[in-house]
């Protein structure tokens, strides 16, 4: 018998200070058999910093050719494409050759490291494509608003996130990697 997703519902009030943007929505996320509670959290967190009403996940781990999330234009193409972990080279090429903008989020300091090594000069030459690194630290500290059910405020100015809930009030900030094709 196949192991069935877990689903998580997010309430989130976000205020984009930066892109002057300020969202209330409901988000259902399923998490895949094989996805941690951590990397689910930071596919909830990649929306939070590009909110947007046409912002969707995807079928994500289940599917080859989609990003983790996507927004399409009004004819169907994809504005902007954001995956997680550490893809090879080919996959963000494909990515940054169907899409407008394409954010990679990495976490996991020892893997991430020696990825970035490898791959950095050739991902740098692709001028649409941003790549952010979340500190071990913070990713654990985001694992903690994880529940079936969250009610989460995020504000989001110069590149920094403050994430709250009931219980839980948590500053995070990515490391830049790459923005736009250079290097910080």
């Amino acid at each position: 018998m196949a192991l069935k997703a877990t689903i998580y519902k997010a309430a989130v009030n976000v205020a984009d200070i930066d892109r002057n943007v300020f969202l209330d929505d409901v988000l259902t996320l399923a998490r895949h058999p094989s996805e941690t509670e951590a990397r689910l959290m930071l596919r909830l967190l990649a929306w939070l910093c590009h909110a947007d009403a046409r912002l969707q996940f995807t079928r994500g781990l289940s599917a080859d050719d989609e990003p983790e999330i996507w927004q399409l234009n009004d004819h169907q193409g994809i504005e902007t494409w954001i995956d997680l972990g550490l893809p090879d080279e080919r996959r963000v090429k494909k990515a940054c050759s169907r899409s407008s903008c394409v954010y990679l989020y990495t976490y996991n300091a020892r893997a991430a490291q020696i990825w970035w090594q490898q791959q950095y000069e050739k991902l740098s030459q692709q001028k649409n494509l941003t790549v952010r690194f979340l500190p071990d630290v913070q990713l654990a500290a985001l694992t903690d608003f994880a529940a079936r059910n969250m009610s989460l405020q995020a504000t989001l100015q110069e590149g920094t996130v403050w994430l709250s809930d009931a219980q839980h009030h948590q500053e995070l900030r990515f490391d830049p990697w790459l923005i736009n094709g250079t290097l910080p």
